[in-house]
């Protein structure tokens, strides 16, 4: 039992949702997501408000006026990148406080949520209604 805690307390601190990344932007916390995909891949469309750090170009020099009080949030395309991982990876190494988004971009979307870009999308409400 202490096992599956220890494992379920750990991805918590590591991944997150959506849901959650959306309601810590409503609410201005101290967080800036990074979309590590290429550069190419951010400008046809990307979550609002996050910058484009590409994966295989963190280090100390491009990191170098990030804060390291913020929480940084990265991303790729979804499931089947793990760019967000490498990316999240290397942010650590470097002394941050970091969170890989579950889903990446692709479940943002799922999740009816707005993107910025060339080809960015307008929200769309997935709420249940169901009275």
């Amino acid at each position: 039992m202490r096992a599956a805690i220890n494992h379920f307390e750990n991805k918590l601190k590591f991944e997150t949702d959506s849901w959650d990344v959306k309601a810590a932007m409503d609410n201005q916390e101290k967080m800036l997501v990074i979309d590590v995909r290429t550069k190419e891949a951010y400008e046809n469309e990307h979550i609002p408000q996050a910058i484009n750090l590409h994966h295989k170009a963190i280090d100390e020099t491009s990191t170098e006026n990030l804060d390291k009080d913020f929480l940084y949030v990265t991303y790729c395309d979804g499931i089947g990148c793990n760019a967000s991982t490498k990316g999240a990876l290397k942010m650590t190494k470097l002394g941050f406080r970091t969170k890989e988004l579950m889903g990446g971009i692709d479940w943002w979307k799922r999740d009816g949520y707005r993107t910025e870009g060339k080809n960015g999308e307008q929200a769309v409400d997935i709420r249940c209604n169901c009275d």
